[in-house]
């Protein structure tokens, strides 16, 4: 799955257009939940890239409202709500071509330090 988001900076949002495809279709032929808390999570990490900082997630919360079509071109959103310290609260939404809220994420992600990041990054390849 490639999914890519257009920052706006000046809105301090991500957005992103995508058709699942069938592949990604869960019971009924609607996406799969995993996809969904897959697609939401991604919307929202992307989110950093606003600030160029790293941060993971810690928590992630979804409420699947309705099924999210794998054939039809759903709307994906993203942004920050609050900053405390190192943790960020986000909300990512997707919704259908009409506008209709399909589903809602909201997460907890907590910022790194750079080398941090890097050096566990490293630790991991060695595996």
């Amino acid at each position: 799955m490639r999914l890519v988001f257009d920052l706006d900076f000046d809105a301090k949002r991500i957005r992103g257009r995508f058709v699942l495809g069938a592949n990604y279709a869960g019971g009924a032929g609607f996406a799969h939940g995993g996809i969904i808390a897959v697609v939401l999570d991604e919307a929202m990490g992307k989110i950093s890239k606003l600030t160029e900082e790293k941060a993971v997630t810690a928590e992630l919360n979804v409420v699947y409202r309705k099924p999210v079509p794998v054939d039809r071109e759903i709307v994906v959103e993203g942004w920050q709500e609050e900053e405390k310290g190192r943790n960020r609260f986000r909300v990512g939404e997707i919704r259908d071509a009409e506008g209709n809220l399909l589903a809602r994420g909201t997460a907890r992600f907590v910022a790194i330090d750079k080398e941090h990041f890097e050096r566990v990054r490293a630790e991991q390849q060695k595996v």
